[in-house]
């Protein structure tokens, strides 16, 4: 039986927006959540994703290293799910995110998003599913759906990747740029004949829409939705508008919260408030001073004390935490919170850091489906899986 932690009461404070420091304007008033957090599981080894598996008690969760396990949520026992592809789980990348289908119950079908070889020995970003019956230990039918191109050497990074559905016969998956550092034109996030830095759209089967923006298009890549973005690790479809929302790694700050458009240049690298991670210098003009992109609707300036940088997206619609309804959280790796923010429209404000002071890289956050408690993966060797929940008497 895994060892279990008592639950502790937290308060979590105020952190300001990036955006009201860099107009000026006046800090918000504090506003403090009581809740408490309880391991639901440990041991695991730089979980990933994660997704509920309706009316079971359980969760699936990913490990970078290239294993599935099935959590069950009460008692943290795990169990490992066979039948993956095979793996290459080098540097950041490995077995990343999962989701269901949005009719799991009768299709039964999982979604992994993964790094994977080419018969030259490089890696790229994989996506695809298999069927996973009740009480089963392994995947069946696998089906490998999508493959970007180009493959590259092991020592680039940034594999993105999230897996969302759109509650429309569509599933998005986002990829990352693998590092690549000729910061202009050129680079390969604003190449649209490859699908690396962009946010891609398929059919649940992994067919290509014949809406895709660049269907037909000479030289462009069929399955881009958008573009020109660094490193997406947490996207979320807005409950309320449908919009997709994506949370975007940054250089040395310059970490966004995107609202994807249809055909859209999101701008990196030719756009962005970061700076070069080496010299600390401005590389290209920000995002409104560039007309062909489109604008983050929060970000973090390179002046700014506590840049994300962002992993993991909820919207949250529970009913344990009511003042949160409408909210969203993004986990934040190097600074080790998870943060609340308020949406109004377009407007986005950071209201408090929750888990601030625990020393945990925030890898992702899922919403309970039965209870409305958040669960959280925090990304170590030997990591848990913890559980916020209001604090008694709150």
């Amino acid at each position: 039986m895994p060892k279990r932690n008592q639950r502790r009461s937290v308060t979590s404070g105020l952190a300001c927006s990036a955006l009201a420091l860099a107009l000026a304007a006046p800090a918000a008033v504090a506003q403090e959540t009581a809740y408490e957090v309880e391991t639901v599981a440990e041991g695991l080894e730089h979980p990933w994703g994660m997704a509920f598996l309706p009316a079971e008690g359980q969760m699936l969760v990913t490990e970078r290293a290239g294993r599935l396990q099935r959590v069950d949520v009460d008692s943290g026992e795990m169990q490992e799910i066979g039948g993956l592809p095979e793996i290459a789980a080098v540097g950041q990348g490995g077995l990343l995110d999962v989701a269901l289908h949005p009719d799991f119950e009768e299709t039964r079908w999982v979604y992994l998003t993964y790094s994977a070889r080419n018969d030259e020995g490089q890696t790229s970003t994989y996506f695809g599913r298999g069927q996973l019956e009740e009480g089963a230990d392994e995947l069946t039918e696998w089906e490998e759906l999508y493959v970007v191109e180009p493959h590259m050497d092991d020592g680039q990074g940034h594999y993105g990747s999230r897996i969302a559905f759109d509650g429309e016969g569509h599933v998005f998956v986002s990829t990352g740029d693998r590092q690549m550092k000729d910061f202009g034109p050129d680079h390969i996030s604003q190449d649209l004949s490859s699908a690396n830095g962009a946010v891609l759209r398929f059919e649940l089967d992994g067919a290509i829409p014949e809406d895709n923006p660049f269907v037909g298009e000479a030289d462009a890549e069929d399955a881009i939705w958008a573009y020109g973005l660094r490193n997406v690790q947490g996207m979320a479809i807005h409950p309320e508008t449908g919009e997709l929302w994506v949370a975007d790694h940054g250089e040395n700050n310059g970490d966004e919260i995107n609202i994807i458009e249809r055909g859209a240049n999101h701008g990196w690298p030719i756009a962005t408030y970061g700076h070069h991670y080496r010299t600390g210098e401005q590389f290209a003009p920000t995002p409104p001073e560039v007309a062909e992109t489109v604008d983050p609707v929060y970000w973090w300036d390179f002046d700014h004390p506590e840049g994300f940088p962002p992993s993991g997206f909820l919207f949250y619609t529970g009913e344990a935490f009511p003042d949160w309804q409408g909210d969203f959280f993004v986990g934040t790796l190097a600074h080790e919170y998870l943060g609340r923010f308020s949406v109004d429209g377009r407007d986005v404000e950071m209201e408090e850091r929750l888990l601030e002071g625990e020393g945990w890289r925030i890898r992702a956050v899922a919403q309970g489906p039965e209870d409305g408690l958040l669960y959280v993966l925090v990304d170590a060797s030997d990591a848990p899986i913890v559980r916020l929940s209001p604090a008694e008497g709150s």
